[in-house]
């Protein structure tokens, strides 16, 4: 019987004899319903937890990952840089099927999106954090060439307007679903600023680099936007542009179309990490926006760019703790197939107390997303940025402990581990930069101090 088996060398054997996790099942029925658990891995343990629907969610995502994402990682991080606005057949290949299964369009119900009715008491953000973490842990580059695209959208559903959701969102996710799929991107940064269009502090000194002037009917878009995720493939964006003559205050959000006379994707950079999705430069001349194609209204950009990045933030986080899940699988992997002095490394108890802290600190960070995302439909901006900058350092630290497990073999591409490094630092500068995250923490509990007369608990 299993019970009966000794299943490691070393440090790790326990027979059954002192095995608590044997002894407990023979105690009285009462003793066992009290300490007895099944032996499932994590994830699974983690993903019975979760209500039905989320659990189910959980489950696709997943499966499409290891079926979709994981086979073309490798390949897709060696791939030669494409111009901008090629699409490497195998990608393109991969966003129609996603398309078709819902991941481009999950975020709203039928009729207008994927999302199960059953989804539907649960907070988005939380079911984009499940998405995210799965397709994170298959794959950084493929993970952010679908996750960006929802970014895109954002600032449409925050807007709260009904009438362009249906006009600009329903077309799109009607495309995806068909398998033709139709990309947004979410266009802030530009070339003469980092972090002032995402902090407070900053974005009062910082003079506009895209400005909309008016015309009749509408508006014409001159300027440059740059690092923008996806904005090589885009067939529409979200952009954030300054009135003329007005400071960032009359920030307003405009939908804009890649056929669009006047815009031209100007270059995608060569990039360190994530390197399936690219990172474009975009050029606005004269480019004519109607009237009817602004979101949220005039001046009111600023707060639709602060709130898409508090739901942002989070499923930020989410793809920290997919890297962090999966350096510490290529670790346990690693571990328990490679030999040292006759032995599998595993049974040292030095890289055990390495492992465990690896474990730990994977299962914290997730509890960390879980508990900001669930009560995500009016994501706060202090816990939003907490949880981005402290799960994302904390995954990198993560894959670092990976690295230093996997000695040599961590540098090679096909142990993967290197690949994992790379992508998570990304995560530590899109989003707002940690340093920015922290900052804009202390702006929000600034707020706090001086909305009330009472002491502040933390």
């Amino acid at each position: 019987m299993m019970r009966d088996r000794i299943h490691l060398d070393g440090h790790l054997a326990l027979n059954h004899a002192l095995s608590p996790r044997w002894q407990f099942e023979q105690l009285p029925a009462l003793s066992r319903w009290a300490t007895a658990y099944p032996q499932l891995d994590l994830w699974e343990t983690d993903t019975r937890h979760l209500p039905a629907a989320l659990r189910a969610l959980r489950r696709r995502a997943k499966d499409f990952a290891v079926q979709h994402l994981q086979p073309l990682s490798a390949k897709m991080d060696l791939a030669p840089h494409l111009p901008a606005g090629a699409c490497h057949p195998e990608l393109a290949a991969l966003l129609s099927e996603a398309g078709r299964q819902g991941w481009l369009s999950y975020v709203l119900p039928a009729p207008l999106g994927a999302m199960s009715w059953r989804a539907m008491p649960y907070a988005m953000i939380w079911q984009c954090s499940l998405v995210v973490e799965e397709f994170s842990a298959a794959c950084g580059g493929l993970m952010l060439l679908l996750s960006a695209h929802h970014l895109g959208t954002m600032p449409i559903l925050v807007s709260g307007e009904i009438s362009k959701i249906w006009k600009f969102l329903r077309p799109v996710y009607q495309s995806c679903q068909r398998g033709e799929p139709h990309l947004m991107a979410f266009a802030i940064t530009e070339p003469g600023a980092g972090s002032d269009a995402e902090d407070g502090h900053g974005a009062a000194q910082y003079r506009p680099g895209v400005v909309a002037r008016p015309v009749p009917g509408g508006w014409l878009l001159n300027g440059r936007k740059c690092y923008i995720s996806g904005g090589d493939l885009a067939k529409s964006m979200t952009v954030f542009a300054a009135l003329a003559g007005e400071d960032m205050s009359s920030w307003t959000c405009f939908h804009v179309r890649a056929d669009s006379p006047g815009f031209k994707v100007v270059r995608t950079e060569l990039k360190m990490g994530m390197r399936a999705s690219g990172a474009a430069e975009l050029e606005f001349s004269d480019v004519f926006v109607p009237d009817d194609a602004v979101i949220g209204g005039l001046r009111r950009g600023w707060v639709l760019n602060r709130a898409t990045l508090n739901a942002s933030r989070i499923p930020v986080a989410a793809m920290g703790v997919g890297f962090a899940r999966a350096a510490t699988e290529v670790a346990i992997e690693f571990a328990r197939t490679y030999r040292l002095g006759g032995k599998p490394l595993i049974d040292y108890q030095e890289v055990q107390l390495h492992l465990a802290t690896m474990l730990a600190e994977t299962r914290a960070l997730r509890s960390m997303v879980w508990q900001e995302a669930r009560h995500g439909w009016t994501p706060r901006q202090l816990q939003a940025s907490a949880c981005k900058f402290h799960a994302t350092d904390r995954a990198q630290r993560i894959c670092e402990m990976a690295m230093d497990l996997l000695g040599d073999h961590g540098c090679a591409h096909e142990a993967r581990i290197e690949r994992i490094a790379r992508d998570v630092r990304l995560t530590r500068i899109f989003e707002g930069t940690n340093q920015i995250n922290r900052l804009s923490l202390m702006e929000d509990w600034q707020a706090q101090l001086l909305d009330t007369e009472h002491p502040v608990g933390v």
